[in-house]
Order: C-alpha cells, then structure tokens, then sequence
C-alpha cells in the first residue's frame, strides 16, 4: 500500500533517527562538535518541515468535510474503517486519508499502522516545535556531545512515533524507546544528583509501563470472531430505524447507519483476514478496534443495568397493568442478560474493565504526573539539563494525557464513567497540591516543576468530568479545555524552564532568595520572562487563560465544589507567579549588574514561545477550528453509550 501520507509520517516519525545513525560516521569525530549541532539541528529542522506538511494534509481534509457538515469523515476511526474496506476491497487507497497499514508481525497480527486526527496532530506540532527549540538551547552542551545528540534524536522519534501509531504494540515500542534516552540524558548530562533523579525517574516510568503492558496483554487474548455477527445485528437494527423513519441521506439516522455499516465491513475484513482456521481465535492490537470493543461491551453492560432499573420499578408499579409491566421488564431483563453471556468470548466484562482502566489510568498518570505519582517529576526536573526539562515538561508530560484520551477512556468507557468523581477529585487534588508546593519552594526550577504538577491537573479534571449524551456539551468544554491546556502549558513550561535555564547560565544558582533586580541589567530577558510566567498564570490574552476557563466551565456543571477549587487555585498560582517575579526581577542587587543580557541564539529559543504564548491566548479557534472536531466527536461517541 504504497500511499503517500504513509511515506509523510514515516518520515516524520524515523528523520531524527536518520540523523542519529548519521552521527556515528567517522566524519563526526573529535573536534567535529560544531558540524554534530547542526547536522543534528538540520534533522530537527526538517522533522519539523514534515511535520508542517503533514498538518497541511490535515488542514486539506477538514476543509474538504467541515463545510458539508459531514464532521464524522474527518475523525480517525471512520478513516481507519475506510481504509480497512478500500484495502480488502483491493480498491486504490485514498493518499490523502491520512491512515496507513501495513503488516508488520502477521503471525501476532501486529500492524505499522499510523494515523492522525486533531488530537495528536496537535501534539505533534508541538513535539517538532519544541524538538527544534530545545535543540538550539542545547547549544552549549560540550561533555560527549555526540552521545548526547544521538540520544536526543531517539528520544523525539520515541515522541512522534508514540503520537502517531495506533498499533497498540507500536505504541508500547516507541512509549518505552522514550525510556532509556531520557534516562541516560538526565543520568549523565543532569545536575549534582543526577543519578538519583534518573533513578527516579526510570523506575516510576518502568512500573507505568509494566502495568500498560499488562493492559495490552489482557485485551490482545480477547476473541474477536463473534463481534463482527455483533456489528451485523447492529447495523441492522440502525438500517431498520433509518428506514422505517425515511431517513434522507444526510438526516443523522441515515449518517448512524452508513457509519455502522462501514464499522461492520471494517470487522469483516479484518477477521476474514485474521481467521486461519475455525478454532484459531482472532486477536488484536488494534487501537480503535478496541475502541469498539470497549464501546460495544458498555453498551451490553448497560442495557444490562437500565433493564434491572426498569425491572425495579416495574415492581413497585400498581394497577391492572402492573403484572404486564413486570413480565415484560423480566423479559427485558433476560433478554439483556443473554447477550452479554451470548457475546461474553470478546466482552470486556464491568470487573475487567475496571482492572484493566485502572492498569492503563495508573500508568499514564505517572507520565502527567498526578498527585499522588508525581514525586519523581521535581528531581527529574532540577537536576536535568535545561533543554532536557523543556523537553520533559513540554511534551512527554502530555504524553500521559493523551494515553487517556486515546487508549484508557475509549477502551474501558465503563469503567471511567463510574470512577469519574474519583478522577475529577484527584484532578483537584493536583491542582491544589501543586500550587501549593510551588509557593513554598526557593529552587526556581523546582518551582517551575510543581506548578507543572498543578497545571496538568486541570487535564485531568477536564477529561474527568463526564456527562451524558444530553449535557455532553459541557463535558466537550472541559476535554476541549484539557486539550488546550495541554498544548498551552507545552509552550508555557517549557519557555519558563528555558528562562530559569538562561539565568542559571550566569548566575550559577536558581535559589530565589539570592536573585532580585534582573529587570535593572537584562531588561529585554526580564519581558520576555514576564510574557511566558503571565501566561503560565493563566492571564486573560495569554494561552494559560483559555483550557483553564474551559475546564472549569465543563466541570461546573459536572460538580460546583471542583469548579470553585479550581478556580480559587488561580489566585494561588496568580501569588506564587508574583512573588516569583517579584523577587528575581524586580528591586536592585549590585551582584547582578553586569551580567549580560540575553543573546541571539536564545531570542531564537524565547521569542518563538512568547509568539505563541500571545496568539494562543488572543486567536484560540485558530487551534480549535481543526481540533476541537476530534475531541467533541470523541466525547459524544463516549457520551452516547449511556444515552441520553
């Protein structure tokens, strides 16, 4: 299948691996340090040209579906769908769908199988951006430089594979290709504690690891054969309603039953693919099949529990109708009850979809981190280096985030409905842990590291508070919100670590108490400071502003008392945000008059991340006019399973 955007994010994904293969030639030997910069920053350069390009492909598809009103085109499993029956069909692939499957592992149905949609192109224009930037801020890393740009260019094919894969098996390689090289960055080129932040680190990413792959394992032995005759009954039921009703092509009973259509042709060819013979089960790594398997099963469970309720109440009901009404609940009953025995071979049960929910939540809210999985993050962050702390804080912390939003919730929609309170509470919980953490702190790095504890907090509680399908609505503000938020503590964090990271360049210390009146010798450095703190703070006009206000505006509707802490955080970030400023900024100290201001390559670093700080906060729909889509489709997909 030799279609375009296949080559497009292939080569987004293994450029920067290129390029560290081609750092191990002779050419690049001691004293060729200067020629391994740029060749390194070259192949950044041009991930993130791709990168670009592929978000032009992207742009092109939303523009082609968005003003039809066909959005259910533009979303990733739809397209994946698509192509499975193009590809079974043996029909020529569209080059522009942006999917692309190739067999990989046959024997262990494990696919390259890559794809984009609004979620993750955002992210990955992030992780290119900020690839390229940390890049030129590693500028004066002399000790092994060469090991340290070949680790480093790992390190982002880690990142950018993870973002693009939707092989489950995929996934976990580039999720764990992250590992080693971070490791080996903060263990070797870290701080005095070095060692024990790596440590750290490895040993809290390994266990979050262990307990994905037992995730992974627990939905691959499930036996997909029989689901395909579930879709079909599905999809005749769908067919059934649009036609007894008349639907027109566009009316949305119509649109429900091509899309199950399309669903069951996509499960038909994979399993006719997949069946060897009639015993051999059918098993699958395939992320958005188990989204359906996720989303099939909850919908079983439920019907499950809504008959029980009606069953209830049909026995409290009196008159001459009442017997009527409990032999047909009992009949609802029964009935429900015998498909979920009847499909119980691929059913994701209501106890393992909670084991399973809580395996995958654990192991991406490690990576957030979340309050209480977050005390490896402060080390990690103080003793890295500073374009390592950009990198670590600007995107593998979103890395958990998105391992929520793409793989724990679509998967195991059950089961984060039912805790949902619970995750909301531990979204709180880091929201205000974290920023009081921040305030007590006289490290600037460690300040930085807390507050990002806080700020990825409202990611958690945005995605947490899930609503049904009539009040989705509110809970699309708050995923809309974490996804913002995401991306815009992704620019804010890391320009504030780059910032702390140009002061320690002078100074050679970060305790706050020792700083004041750098405003008085390197004023341009101190607005530009002022610019990505102020938007950390979440100042109307700056980016932090935007997925704050729409996370607590979703989860006001969800639960009034999290709004209301969330919000009053605000002022606790709005004092610890002051007095940071207050005290490194502002006032006189003689030790710091000659210091120099800040240089041409680290505007080059800064000026970028102030751009983008503004404009996400003055222009938001120029990011949530391709986003948003993907997310609000995610969330009534989700909503719709326990109807209205």
């Amino acid at each position: 299948m030799n279609e375009i955007d296949l080559w497009i994010m292939t080569g987004v994904i293994f450029t920067p691996a290129v390029f560290a293969l081609l750092l191990l030639l002779p050419i690049f030997g001691k004293g060729r340090e200067e020629l391994m910069r740029y060749t390194a920053l070259v192949g950044t350069f041009i991930t993130l040209l791709l990168t670009i390009l592929l978000f032009i492909d992207f742009l092109g598809m939303m523009d082609q579906f968005l003003p039809t009103g066909h959005v259910e085109k533009t979303h990733l499993g739809y397209r994946m769908d698509q192509a499975a029956v193009q590809d079974a069909e043996a029909r020529k692939p569209y080059d522009r769908d942006l999917t692309a499957r190739v067999r990989w592992i046959e024997r262990f149905n494990i696919d390259y199988a890559l794809g984009v949609d609004g979620i993750s192109m955002a992210l990955l224009l992030l992780t290119a951006l900020l690839s390229f930037l940390a890049l030129i801020a590693s500028w004066n890393i002399e000790h092994n430089l060469k090991g340290y740009l070949i680790l480093y260019l790992i390190l982002e094919t880690g990142m950018l594979g993870t973002f693009l894969a939707l092989d489950f098996f995929l996934f976990y390689i580039f999720w764990e290709v992250m590992l080693l090289p971070m490791y080996f960055l903060i263990g070797i080129w870290g701080g005095p504690r070095r060692e024990y932040a790596a440590i750290k680190f490895f040993l809290y990413t390994l266990l979050g690891s262990v307990f994905i792959l037992i995730a992974i394992l627990g939905f691959y032995f499930k036996d997909l054969t029989t689901f395909e005759e579930h879709l079909k009954n599905e999809m005749t039921q769908a067919k059934a309603a649009a036609d007894a009703a008349q639907a027109g092509p566009n009316d949305p009973l119509r649109r429900q039953a091509e899309a199950a259509e399309l669903e069951w042709k996509a499960v038909h060819a994979l399993v006719a693919r997949e069946k060897t013979s009639a015993e051999a089960p059918v098993n699958t790594f395939d992320i958005f099949l188990l989204h359906k398997l996720g989303r099939e099963s909850s919908k079983l469970l439920a019907r499950v529990d809504e008959a029980e309720r009606n069953f209830a109440k049909a026995l409290e009901a009196t008159g001459t109708d009442a017997a009527d009404e409990v032999r047909q609940a009992r009949e609802a009953v029964d009935a429900a009850r015998a498909a979920v025995e009847k499909n119980k071979d691929w059913l994701f049960s209501r106890d393992f979809q909670m084991v399973m929910f809580l395996l995958l939540f654990i192991g991406f809210a490690i990576k957030v981190p979340m309050v209480p999985f977050h005390t490896w993050l402060p080390d990690a962050h103080v003793e890295a280096p500073t374009p390592i702390s950009m990198i670590l804080a600007g995107v593998l912390l979103k890395m958990g985030g998105y391992g929520i939003l793409r793989i724990a919730y679509p998967i195991c929609p059950l089961a984060a409905y039912e805790l949902a309170w619970y995750l909301g509470l531990f979204g709180v919980i880091s929201i205000v842990y974290g920023a009081f953490a921040a305030m007590a702190q006289t490290d600037f790095k460690k300040l930085v590291a807390y507050s990002s504890v806080s700020h990825m907090g409202y990611v958690i509680l945005g995605i947490a508070v899930w609503t049904t399908l009539d009040r989705s609505s509110f809970w699309s503000w708050g995923m809309n919100g974490a996804m913002y938020q995401m991306l815009a503590h992704g620019i804010s964090s890391a320009g504030m670590f780059f910032m702390v990271g140009v002061i320690y360049d002078r100074a050679h210390h970060r305790d706050l108490n020792r700083f004041g009146g750098l405003n008085n010798a390197m004023p341009v450095y101190s607005a530009l400071s002022a610019v990505i703190f102020f938007a950390a703070l979440g100042l109307p006009g700056l980016c932090g502003f935007v997925g704050e206000f729409f996370t607590i505006l979703g989860t006001w509707n969800f639960s009034m008392v999290f709004a209301v802490l969330a919000a009053l955080t605000v002022v606790i970030t709005a004092a610890y945000i002051l007095w940071t400023l207050q005290r490194v900024y502002l006032g006189s100290n003689p030790a710091y008059e000659g210091y120099p201001d800040i240089n041409a390559r680290e505007l080059l670093v800064a000026i970028p991340l102030v751009i983008l700080a503004v404009v996400m906060g003055v222009y938001p729909s120029l990011i949530l006019y391709w986003m948003e889509p993907s997310v609000t489709g995610l969330v009534r997909s989700l909503a719709s399973i326990f109807g209205s």
